[in-house]
């Protein structure tokens, strides 16, 4: 990798190619007492370590560095209590003043980032403007850059306050009926609404398409497997493991966007459509929920979730929690039959962390059972191919019917609304065909072709 360089000046760092990037102090902010550990919902009754001061600080410096910012320093500052004006206390204020570029691993109120901006004479991003910076950067479809246009102005119309004295001015009405005019924040505020209420029109048309799409998807029978996890936890190099793609997998966070769709054919023979998502993240900010709904619209109708953690850290269970927060907010409950809990990283795992993990996989029960896997080595694979079609067969339904043979638009019919899976011809003319599919084609399989030769509901 090309070493990183000053310029002339000395005090810009600059990457590589030449362009500067901001030199930054990240600071996790950690409010003593709030260690209680929340507890993991469905059915687990064990406690969960949330993610420790540190951990969040090593991740809130991965976000810094996913916006080529040059971390200088980063430390975690305690707190007895949240101050109104600053968030933390006035001697650490004191103390950071003037170092460096600010990162508040936190949610800053639009009052507190101005006063430390103020204190410090430097500009200073809370975690959720470090992610949406994080997410402008990654945006590479149309789709992609209005969900995080729709985010950025969400997030700014709240903070109109921070900017200077210019919006405090009046525009001057015309004649004495005029009035005194709308102040220059007022006439921010009203071209984020209108910039606002155009992208989400355009959204709305995407929305459209997306759901045209996945009818389209519905009449030709493949079922959908959508990957959803922590960011970082390997679902894009899972997906390109189980895909044979090239999907940017990379040691950041946030390297996937924009979802990915591939079709996958199961050892069976099945061919279903595995898509990659965004990846989730702890505090992950509702504007960005909202703003990424017609994306993450492909996880709420897909037919398996596939929720894909890593194992071999010691707070993948907070993690866990975290995704299941955001599913929560898609309307997606944390022990839906159709999830599908993987543990990836195991080839990580020492000897005896890795006999430890498979105990306490081996007690879940039967259906909540966690899938094993190397990503990276392809340890577990079959086991995982298995399982979706396990779950994917007792979600459908097969049926063996009785065809004439020169029905050639019947079974052209079968063939783009169910899954084929034997046909065999007798000497009566007769075409018998053994069919797969979801409850709602398979209601119209019925319908279509009346009485089925014998109908067997088998999972």
């Amino acid at each position: 990798m090309e070493p990183r360089r000053f310029d002339r000046a000395g005090d810009r760092l600059l990457a590589p190619g030449g362009s500067e990037t901001g030199r930054a102090l990240v600071i996790e902010p950690h409010l003593r007492g709030t260690a209680a550990a929340p507890t993991r919902t469905g059915g687990t009754h064990a406690k969960v370590t949330p993610l420790a001061p540190d951990a969040r600080l090593d991740e809130a410096v991965g976000l810094a560095r996913a916006i080529d910012l040059s971390v200088v320093a980063s430390g975690v500052v305690p707190l007895g209590g949240i101050r109104p004006a600053t968030f933390i206390g006035k001697g650490k204020v004191e103390e950071i003043a003037g170092l460096v570029k600010s990162v508040m691993d936190c949610a800053l109120s639009p009052v507190q980032q101005r006063n430390l901006e103020k204190a410090w004479g430097a500009k200073v991003l809370d975690r959720t403007g470090l992610i949406l910076e994080i997410f402008g950067r990654r945006a590479r479809t149309r789709e992609g850059a209005l969900q995080v246009e729709l985010a950025h102005l969400t997030y700014q119309k709240s903070r109109l306050v921070r900017s200077w004295t210019h919006l405090e001015r009046q525009r001057g009405g015309y004649g004495f009926l005029g009035g005194p005019g709308e102040t220059q924040i007022e006439s921010d505020r009203r071209q984020i609404e209108e910039r606002i209420a155009r992208i989400e029109t355009e959204l709305d048309k995407v929305k459209r398409t997306r759901k045209l799409h996945r009818d389209s998807r519905r009449r030709v029978p493949y079922p959908i497997a959508a990957l959803v996890g922590y960011t970082n936890a390997g679902k894009s190099t899972l997906f390109n493991r189980m895909t044979q793609a090239s999907v940017l997998s990379a040691d950041m966070l946030f390297a996937t966007l924009d979802p990915t769709l591939r079709a996958v054919d199961l050892p069976s023979g099945l061919r279903i459509i595995l898509s990659d998502t965004v990846g989730f993240i702890a505090d992950l900010p509702t504007m960005l929920v909202a703003a990424f709904r017609a994306t993450l619209e492909e996880v709420v109708e897909a037919d398996l979730i596939l929720h894909v953690r890593d194992i071999s850290r010691d707070d993948s269970e907070a993690q866990a929690l975290g995704v299941e927060k955001v599913l929560a907010q898609l309307g997606i409950a944390p022990r839906e039959p159709r999830l599908i809990e993987i543990w990836n990283k195991v080839d990580r795992l020492g000897r005896e962390a890795g006999e430890r993990v498979r105990n306490l996989a081996a007690r879940r029960g039967a259906e909540h059972r966690p899938i094993l896997v190397s990503a990276l080595s392809g340890e577990g694979i079959d086991f995982l191919a298995a399982e979706i079609e396990r779950r994917l067969a007792t979600a459908r339904e097969t049926l063996d019917l009785e065809l004439d043979v020169s029905d050639g638009a019947g079974l052209s019919w079968l063939h783009r609304h169910t899954e084929v899976m034997a046909k065999q011809a007798r000497e009566d003319g007769r075409l018998l065909v053994t069919v797969r599919a979801d409850p709602a084609n398979a209601e119209k399989v019925r319908a279509r072709f009346c009485r089925p030769a014998a109908a067997s509901l088998r999972h």
